[in-house]
């Protein structure tokens, strides 16, 4: 099994990019979606956080009011390192636990992993190779106002809170550049493809 990391900032088209990965028959996990599961009732996570930051976190159907807990963690940063110290474990157990039931299914599977701050985090020392998606600046700040409805000071904004695309790209394995149109992504994401197809047939390390 080869496992592989993919990032990039926001609206660099990562979905896409996933999408077509999974077309291709890749195991494509959503690192964000994997860390909202681990705190649904009933789960280790969402026992901790209640734990640690009160009932007052929760809403009438006893779910986390994940605006209440943003509010609290974003302006207290020892809260903000605690709610991470308490669930980074379990969403790397997880991740694992997902990727071992790929594995006892097939051994020569690729599976990615996308997480927006797998850099930052330096989670993507886990995995075999990192795939880094980005395009130009300005395309990128055109994607982010039509998507998310914002200005463009408030897409600049935005772009700017997260690591420079220069900076992501230096720890690239490889990159999928999206500046242009769909049909060269897809081209670019189908090499990619390939690339990884070779690596994972001859990559012994079962995990």
């Amino acid at each position: 099994m080869l496992k592989v990391g993919l990032t990039g900032g926001m609206g660099v088209g990562k979905s896409h990019v996933c999408k077509i990965f999974t077309q291709l028959g890749c195991y494509v996990f959503d690192a964000d979606q994997v860390a909202r599961d681990v705190v649904n009732p009933g789960k280790l996570g969402y026992e901790k956080v209640v734990a640690e930051f009160g009932q007052e976190i929760l809403n009438s159907d006893g779910t986390i009011d994940r605006a209440q807990l943003g509010q609290i963690i974003f302006n207290d940063k020892t809260k903000r390192e605690k709610l991470n110290e308490l669930l980074h474990p379990i969403i790397i157990d997880e991740q694992n636990k997902l990727m071992l039931e790929v594995l006892a299914k097939d051994p020569q599977a690729i599976v990615i992993m996308d997480a927006a701050l797998m850099i930052e985090t330096g989670s993507y020392k886990r995995f075999d190779k990192l795939i880094v998606v980005f395009c130009d600046q300005e395309t990128q700040i055109e994607r982010v106002i039509k998507r998310n409805g914002f200005s463009r000071d408030q897409a600049e904004v935005r772009i700017k809170t997260q690591m420079p695309t220069e900076e992501k790209r230096r720890y690239a394995d490889i990159e999928i550049d999206t500046s242009s149109s769909y049909e060269q992504t897809d081209k670019r994401v189908r090499e990619v493809y390939q690339e990884l197809r070779a690596l994972a047939t001859l990559h012994n390390s079962p995990f």
